[in-house]
Order: C-alpha cells, then structure tokens, then sequence
C-alpha cells in the first residue's frame, strides 16, 4: 500500500487508525517517504514490513544504511543511479535489506519524480498518484509587454518539447539487472491501460525465467522486445543505468501505439466452439487479431461468425464494452486478451 506523500500536520491526522487497519487487511507493505509515518508505523503496527519510496532519493549506501537502521526492510532506489552504484549500495548493506529499482515505464524529468508543475498548473498532485505530466505539454514564451504574442520556445531545430522524457527499457539486459544485487524488479504502470500492464509484466516474467532457468546458456528473445513496441510508449532508453544522461524527446510528445487491445474474453464454450468476449475497441468480421495470455507466446486467431449477445449475426462491434461471440477453433481462456494492430484488416 502507497503511503508516500510528503505529509503536512493535518495529514497525520487518523495515520495510526489507517495503519492499523491496513495491518488488519495483511497487505505485504507500506511504500513510504517520510520518517513521520515511519515513526508512526513502528509504533502501531511493528511487524509492518515497510519499504522506502523512490521519492526519498536514496542515491548512496550511507543512506541505505540509516534507512535500513530505521526499520525500513526494502529500499526502492532513486531513478538516478548507474549499475556500478547499485553494486556498490548492495556490497555495503547486510543481507536482510533488499533493493527495489525501476526497469521499466515513464522517466520523470525531475528528480525521483519531486515535482510540482502538475500540483501547480492542474491541481493535480504527482505526490498522490495523480500527475497529469505537464512536462509533455509544448509550451510557448511571451513577453512581458507584449500580451497574446507568443514564441516558440527553440533552442535549435529539435523543437519545443524541452522536458518531455523517453521511457525506460530494460528487457534486453536483465543479466546485468540481476547480478547487480536488485531484489525486485519495478515497472513504472500508473495510470496505464490492463493490455499495457500485461503485455510488458508478460515480458519481464518471460525474460527473467529464461535467464533464471540456465544463466550461462541465456539469449535474449526478440519477440519480448516485440511485445513492448505493441503498447503504448513513448521512444525506449536505458535512462542512467549504463552512466549516461537521460535523453529527452524535443519533436513530439506523441506516444508511439502500434496495437489497440480490442476485447477481453468472458468465456468458452468447448461444445460449439465459441468464445464470448466484452469490447474494448471496435472489430469487425475477417479481423486478424493477435491473443496475449499470462502464459505462453501471443497466438493469431480470424474473427469468423460474429453474433451480439442475441446471437444476431453482425459485421462489426461498434458499441464501447458490447458482449458479443466468434467461433474459434482454438480453445480461449477466460481473461485472455485480442489485440489488433493499428490499421490492419479493416
């Protein structure tokens, strides 16, 4: 459970009640930032386990320690670090403490993600979960004497993005993620789609195992990388693990979305060999759709016979979340996921 804001006095205000029921929910832990609610956590709930935020930028062993020594079982690390520190911040640390980092999803240009451009222009604060990233806005300078005339803000021919990020990837070096002593693997998923979050946790997962099954033997499968172009992302960079600065984007603050996930199946009937499935975006009759399930390789399947859920025969699905069936050969599994890339087929 996510308790990393940065509280003010009135926030305190019913903390020692809420952890005392998230106590009572077993939730694994708390992701915290602050020494207040560490302190309070300690006091109320002690056998807690509490993990340190990625916003108190730990960035050096001296203060893993202290947070270690503080009560602080795992310690999700600053976005900042290079790989040769995290060896160095794990050679420091006893056994017990682990290390949490990200190696995957939106890099934030401020530091450790402490900013307060979406609080102040949008209300928004990125401290509680709700960042609307004005860093990807174009923006515009205007002179103090000249009201309503607006300049582009270029520094040369790249454009007027200037703080807009990359994202982060790491899927082709999850042996050097390994070695260097992380005990958890994080992937940046807020406010993103469930395609989003399952296409890239699949990959991770796949990745990892393969490596863990035989590390000697390991080479790097391109359909992994495959399936994160699919989601929606913006250009892919290794952000500072490999001690090079992190790379903006100045052209565009477009995403890069090839594939739409398009229904999401409910049921199988094995008898007459079809599938029931909810909308998530329109399809229609001859589609070629691709199905992304936890386990095993994404498989194609053709749209054929399509019925509403009055079992009418239809050419497409143009209502948002509409039930509908297909014939399938192959057995689908409740949860499976049909993507589409864009422009395809119809």
């Amino acid at each position: 459970m996510t308790l990393n804001v940065f509280p003010h006095n009135s926030d305190l205000n019913g903390l020692e009640e809420y952890l005392i029921q998230l106590n009572e929910l077993n939730v694994d832990a708390i992701i915290v930032s602050d020494p207040s609610i560490i302190i309070t956590a300690k006091e109320v709930v002690p056998d807690l386990e509490i993990h340190l935020s990625t916003q108190a930028n730990n960035v050096n062993w001296k203060a893993a320690q202290f947070w270690h020594a503080a009560g602080v079982k795992r310690i999700v690390l600053a976005r900042e670090l290079s790989l040769k520190e995290i060896k160095e911040i794990r050679s420091k640390l006893s056994e017990d403490c682990e290390l949490e980092a990200f190696i995957h999803g939106s890099m934030c240009m401020s530091y450790s993600g402490r900013c307060l451009l979406s609080n102040y222009l949008t209300g928004r604060d990125a401290n509680r979960g709700a960042c609307a990233q004005p860093c990807r806005y174009k923006y515009y300078l205007m002179e103090e004497k000249r009201p309503g005339e607006y300049f582009q803000v270029i520094e040369d021919d790249k454009g007027t993005y200037i703080m807009n990020s990359k994202d982060l990837c790491m899927i082709e070096h999850i042996p050097e993620l390994i070695k260097s002593g992380i005990h958890s693997f994080k992937i940046e998923g807020r406010m993103k789609s469930s395609y989003y979050v399952a296409a890239v946790v699949k990959s991770y997962r796949q990745a990892i195992d393969e490596y863990l099954k035989n590390p000697e033997s390991y080479e790097f499968d391109r359909k992994w990388m495959d399936n994160l172009n699919k989601v929606s992302h913006r250009q892919y960079h290794t952000g500072f693990y490999f001690g090079e600065k992190k790379k903006q984007i100045y052209e565009t603050s477009s995403y890069i979305r090839d594939y739409d996930i398009v229904g999401v199946v409910k049921s199988y009937d094995k008898e007459n060999k079809r599938a029931v499935i909810e909308q998530r975006n329109k399809i229609f009759e001859g589609d070629k759709v691709e199905v992304l399930r936890p386990k095993g390789d994404n498989f194609e399947i053709s749209i054929i016979d399509l019925k509403d859920d009055q079992g009418n025969t239809i050419d497409s699905t143009p209502r948002a979340q509409m039930v509908y069936s297909v014939y399938s050969d192959i057995i689908l599994e409740e949860k499976d996921m049909l993507i589409k890339g864009k422009g395809e087929n119809n």
